[in-house]
C-alpha cells in the first residue's frame, strides 16, 4: 500500500509587524533584517490561539482534498507552543472540525516536526494502521518570544499549515519513500526555552516574566553552522537511500528559517535557487508551521502537478533535523 498528500491547507493571522514596527521595540532596522535574514515582516495573533489556527487550517486541507472530516482516521499536531496543555491540540482539533472517528495525539519537535509528522502518519498509513491522517503545524511564537532580545525577535511568526495524507494503491507512478532523520541531544542547548512552570515535589510556580530563559534563547552562529552542514548532508542521504537522482526533484521545501542558509543549502547541493521556494520574507520564521504553510501556498499557486517529487526538509532545535521525499498526487488531478 501507497500513501500520498492529496490536500493542503493554512491560516495566517491578519495582524502584521514589519521590520519598521521591530526597530521600535529593539536597536535594528528594516536593511539590517532583510540583510541578514531575508524576512520583511511577520504574521502574529491577536484573538487567535494555535488551536484554533490549527482547526482553519485542517478544515482548509480536508476541503481542499474533498474529503469530510469523518473519514479521518488519524490526527497529529506538531507544536512547541499550544495554548493547551490538557487536553492535547489534536484532540481539540477533533472537537472542533468533528472528525469523531480519528485517534489525537500531539508531537513536539519544533522546526522539525511537521516532517516527523509526516513520517509518523505515513508509517501508520503504509503499515495498514489507518487510511487517513490529517497532519499539521501550528504555532503561536511570539508567546515564546522576548520581543526586547534582538535575536531572536527580529525572527519568529505565528501561524499553521496543514496537510491530509491518504492510503491507497495509486499505481507504480507513486512511490514510497524512506525518511532519514537524526538528533543531537549534546548540542540542544543552541536553542532553548524553558517551561513557565518548574515542578519541585509538590511545589509549583509560574515562572518570572523577567527571567529569559523562559523565552526562546538562541546561540545564532551554532544553529547557521549546523543548518549549512547537516541539512545537505541529510538530503543527500534521502536522496541516495531512495535512489533517487537530484535531477529527478522539481523543489525542495526546506523549513523557512533564513534566507543564508536556503542559499547555502542549494550551493552546496548544487542546485539552482529556482528549485528552493522561499516565503519567509512575508512569514518569518514559524517553526514547524513553515513547511506546509508553504506547501499550501505553492499547491493553491498551481505549482505543484501530479508525479512531481519533492523533498520536505526540517531543521532545529534539539537539535533534530530530517529529510523525506515526497511524490505529489491531488485526488483532484
Amino acid at each position: 500500500m501507497t500513501a500520498t498528500i492529496c490536500g493542503t491547507g493554512s491560516y495566517i493571522p491578519s495582524y502584521t509587524m514589519d521590520n519598521h514596527d521591530i526597530a521600535k521595540l529593539v536597536d535594528t532596522s528594516d536593511e539590517w533584517i532583510r540583510e541578514r535574514t531575508g524576512i520583511a515582516r511577520r504574521h502574529i495573533i491577536q484573538n487567535e490561539t494555535t488551536v484554533s489556527m490549527a482547526a482553519e487550517a485542517g478544515r482548509r486541507a480536508l476541503e481542499d482534498a474533498g474529503l469530510p472530516p469523518e473519514e479521518v482516521d488519524l490526527i497529529l499536531v506538531s507544536t512547541i507552543s499550544s495554548n493547551l496543555i490538557l487536553p492535547c491540540a489534536a484532540c481539540e482539533v477533533q472537537k472542533e472540525l468533528g472528525a469523531v472517528n480519528a485517534t489525537c495525539f500531539d508531537l513536539s519537535a519544533a522546526c522539525t516536526g511537521f516532517v516527523l509528522a509526516y513520517n509518523t502518519a505515513m508509517a501508520y498509513l503504509t503499515g495498514g494502521i489507518y487510511r487517513t491522517a490529517l497532519i499539521i503545524g501550528s504555532e503561536s511564537l511570539s508567546n515564546l518570544t522576548n520581543w526586547k532580545d534582538r535575536g531572536t525577535c527580529i525572527l519568529f511568526g505565528d501561524g499553521a499549515g496543514a496537510a491530509v495524507l491518504r492510503a491507497g494503491d495509486f499505481g507504480k507512478a507513486v512511490g514510497t519513500y524512506l525518511p532519514v532523520t537524526h538528533s543531537d541531544g549534546g548540542r540542544g542547548a543552541a536553542l532553548t526555552c524553558k517551561s513557565r512552570h518548574d515542578y519541585n515535589g509538590l511545589n509549583c510556580h509560574k515562572g518570572s516574566g523577567d527571567d529569559v530563559s523562559y523565552y526562546m534563547q538562541m546561540d545564532g552562529q551554532a544553529v547557521f553552522k549546523f543548518a549549512v552542514k547537516n541539512v545537505p548532508e541529510v538530503i543527500g542521504e534521502v536522496l541516495a537511500l531512495n535512489h533517487v537522482d537530484p535531477e529527478e526533484i522539481t523543489y525542495y521545501i526546506l523549513h523557512q528559517a533564513n534566507r543564508r542558509i536556503v542559499e547555502v543549502v542549494a550551493k552546496r547541493l548544487g542546485e539552482p535557487m529556482e528549485k528552493f521556494p522561499m516565503n519567509l520574507e512575508e512569514y518569518g520564521n514559524t517553526s514547524s508551521a513553515s513547511i506546509p504553510i508553504l506547501l499550501d501556498e505553492m499547491n493553491r499557486q498551481g505549482r505543484l502537478r501530479a508525479g512531481q517529487k519533492l523533498v520536505l526538509a526540517g531543521f532545529g532545535a534539539g537539535l533534530t533535523w530530517g529529510a523525506s521525499i515526497v511524490e505529489w498526487r491531488s485526488l483532484r488531478q
